[in-house]
């Protein structure tokens, strides 16, 4: 049993024979959501000044599929951990970003929307964690199992 634990030890901290998958999905995921999100912002400007709901949109959504996304993989913990870590860290990591947040919330501040910032800070947590539990309620659905192994 010992030697089953440490596999798994090093399994999940990719420093076992297999570890080089975890780093390569992690940098494949974190380049595909890079991409993702820079294709939005493209296809939905930001202008400075104005509220950036592009941002808005795409943490929230994101927020949204990595809870629905945790709760699938609690109750299957047999999802390769290289692809849990390509999809969570990698993809949704790179895709929604708190920097992106801070960012928006400077610019509005720097745009002279001083009480706007405020107000786009606020409602930028209370939809992520409502996207999160949204997920984490949709995770739940799609596990069949009320989300538990």
């Amino acid at each position: 049993m010992k030697t089953r634990a440490a596999a798994s030890q090093r399994a999940a901290t990719g420093t076992g024979r297999h570890g080089w998958r975890v780093w390569a999905a992690v940098a494949a995921g974190g380049l595909a959501g890079t991409e993702l999100r820079y294709g939005l912002g493209v296809l939905f400007p930001e202008q400075f000044g104005t509220v950036p709901w592009t941002t808005l949109g795409i943490n929230v959504a994101g927020s949204f599929v990595l809870g629905m996304l945790t709760t699938i993989w609690i109750a299957r913990p047999q999802t390769a951990f290289w692809l849990r870590a390509g999809i969570g860290p990698g993809l949704l990591g790179s895709f929604t970003t708190f920097s992106a947040l801070v960012a928006a919330v400077d610019q509005l501040a720097r745009g002279g929307l001083h009480t706007v910032w405020l107000a786009y800070l606020a409602l930028s947590v209370l939809l992520g964690l409502g996207a999160a539990a949204a997920g984490w309620k949709a995770g739940k659905a799609i596990a069949g199992n009320g989300g538990h192994p």
